[in-house]
């Protein structure tokens, strides 16, 4: 009989045990996206390439925003305002695509023993994939534009890392609820793109008045756009106690989101 413990330590095993599933449904999935298409995987470049170039257009030339130095050029506001929507970008990739997780993949809930469990994570990984891109293009863009990173680009991965729990924990919770309530993909949609302009990427959170700076803390992806920005272009090492805090709330989310997905999951058949 299929093991639906909540613990931990079966997150943990079940992602391990079905590693080679998980990595071929990854390499599907991310080849998947693009089939048929005339530039197939190039698309990976184009994409954040134009969107960044609109969004810098936007608000550094219509808007004049700024990240700090009146004497800001546009081509430093324009790698800050990248390193943002990649962080941001994976998020949505993921969050968005969640509650449809099991609805896409009936078959696999009625007629073979499959490990559901598995399918945010499958989701996650091939964003990853993506973001690992946009990375690479902003790291090039970085070495034409100003020479060598710094040395903090090496901290990215204790950045990112509690950063993929907290998705991977929101993914399973909406993945469940997707199937008991089909309003909750429309819902996620509203919801991710007022956290695109509420998640201090197109501007400093020292631009707003103080009073509101609070609120603005108040949501997680602030703190992993602010340290991503941190080690990737100004150079400076994560705040201690920040990091500490997020990547135990995350592993706290990851667990939580997990647990609900195994106890709601047996329900899954029924309403499908």
């Amino acid at each position: 009989m299929y093991d639906f413990s909540t613990s931990p330590k079966a997150l943990i095993t079940s992602l391990w045990q079905y590693r080679e599933l998980i990595i071929a449904s990854t390499k599907r999935e991310v080849l998947g996206r693009y089939r048929g298409s005339v530039l197939g995987l190039l698309w990976s470049f184009f994409i954040p390439l134009f969107m960044l170039a609109v969004y810098t257009f936007v608000f550094s030339v219509v808007f004049q925003a700024r990240w700090g130095a009146e004497s800001e050029s546009r081509t430093e506001f324009a790698l800050v305002l990248f390193a943002g929507l990649i962080v941001f970008h994976l998020f949505s990739d993921c969050i968005n695509r969640a509650p449809g997780l099991i609805l896409s993949n009936v078959n696999y809930v009625k007629k073979v023993v499959f490990p559901l469990e598995t399918l945010p994570f499958i989701s996650l990984l091939a964003a990853l994939f993506h973001t690992l891109i946009s990375l690479l293009v902003w790291l090039v863009a970085y070495v034409l534009l100003y020479g060598v990173p710094h040395v903090t680009v090496l901290l990215l991965p204790v950045v990112i890392f509690p950063y993929t729990l907290f998705i991977l924990g929101l993914s399973w919770t909406l993945a469940s609820l997707g199937v008991f309530l089909r309003d909750v993909s429309q819902l996620v949609g509203v919801l991710t793109t007022v956290l695109l302009f509420m998640s201090a990427i197109f501007f400093p959170v020292s631009a707003l008045p103080e009073n509101y700076r609070l609120v603005l803390y108040l949501n997680p992806l602030v703190w992993f756009i602010k340290m991503t920005r941190d080690v990737l272009f100004w150079g400076n090492f994560p705040e201690l106690w920040p990091l500490t805090l997020c990547w135990l709330t995350s592993s706290l989310v990851a667990w939580l989101g997990f647990a609900w997905f195994q106890k709601t999951r047996k329900g899954f058949a029924d309403v499908l």
